[in-house]
């Protein structure tokens, strides 16, 4: 374990910011990260994953501990399903390749999302959809204060919408070790009725489609709508997407008739939240070094040297304009440092 000074954290989070932590180290071992977590003479210290859910807005002043621990395995099977544990640090991507080379289905919709395994359980995930929640089995967590392994059911977990008792009542007190998941290995159950799928199946030219097939057809999809972080820096979706209530979007359907939805509840319409960015008149405005995609109206992006500061000062914006227009409340799902 060797702790560094003043390390840019540019190659570390996919916004690509420059921000610089007073200390940082790496940690490949439960090991180390236990006894990173002990050093008394850092008293502050910051939990680094994969990097793909958040805004650094300023340097972090204390020891800044990077997660990469590795390894993925078969924990038990049957006939038809399988249980698969995949450590904090793998990238989530290769991981669901990894699955759909054993024909191991679930998560085949959630391909090409960016960051790492252990952001699985604290964000639940998901894309078209489909969410972690749905097949998910546990996690192990180790408690920060105790430096105790704890295991985590699916309802210890409390899932939301991009959201868990990680986030919540349970924010800064763990780090996840590594997250189990219960896939199948027949009669996949597969979900296509979500976004362009199944129009982006049929110009494939697939009618039976298997669940290589779905995971080919969804990054199809993202790589024509989201910004590769490799070449622009962004962090996907900046926002989530509303819930309001079904009153609230009748009386917008009479000035917007065109405003799409997705039914929560009998009382509740889910709005996606790109479709109000776009229409408040941000989705490809650019402000010098940032702004927002011109494809993907979620999408806030980093064109090169901006800050955290100014992407966040953008995102405020869109929220008051959003409010202002169409007096909802828009949330963002990067967590903002």
């Amino acid at each position: 374990m060797h702790i560094q000074e003043n390390i840019s954290l540019q190659p570390y989070n996919t916004f690509g910011l420059d921000a610089h932590a007073r200390y940082f180290v790496k940690v490949e071992s439960l090991q180390d990260l236990k006894a990173a977590l002990s050093l008394e003479a850092y008293p502050e210290k910051f939990i680094l994953g994969g990097g793909s859910n958040m805004l650094l807005t300023k340097d972090l002043n204390c020891l800044v501990i990077h997660v990469a621990l590795k390894g993925i395995e078969i924990v038990s099977q049957n006939e038809n399903n399988v249980l698969v544990k995949a450590s904090a640090g793998e990238n989530w991507h290769q991981f669901v390749l990894w699955c759909l080379d054993r024909n191991f289905g679930g998560i085949e919709n959630l391909s090409l999302i960016p960051g790492s395994v252990g952001a699985v359980p604290i964000q639940n995930i998901g894309a078209y959809g489909v969410e972690i929640k749905d097949v998910f089995e546990s996690c192990e967590a180790l408690n920060i204060h105790t430096k105790e392994i704890e295991v985590f059911t699916k309802d210890a977990c409390q899932f939301g919408y991009r959201e868990s008792v990680f986030k919540q009542g349970k924010k800064n007190q763990y780090v996840i070790l590594s997250t189990t998941l219960r896939l199948t290995k027949t009669q996949h159950q597969l979900h296509m009725d979500y976004g362009a799928i199944t129009s982006q199946l049929e110009s494939m030219g697939i009618t039976n489609p298997s669940i290589k097939d779905i995971s080919n057809a969804v990054i199809s999809i993202r790589e024509s709508k989201l910004p590769n972080p490799k070449d622009i820096g962004n962090s996907g979706s900046f926002f989530k997407n509303p819930v309001i209530s079904k009153i609230h979007f009748e009386k917008l359907k009479v000035n917007f008739p065109d405003i799409p939805s997705y039914v929560v509840s009998a009382n509740e319409i889910k709005v996606p939240a790109g479709w109000l960015i776009e229409k408040s008149g941000f989705k490809g405005k650019t402000f010098t070094n940032y702004g927002v995609h011109k494809k993907q109206a979620l999408v806030l992006v980093n064109y090169g040297g901006a800050k955290g500061s100014d992407i966040l000062a953008l995102a405020v914006l869109i929220q008051k304009t959003i409010q202002l227009i169409f007096g909802i409340t828009v949330e963002t799902e990067v967590n903002i440092i």
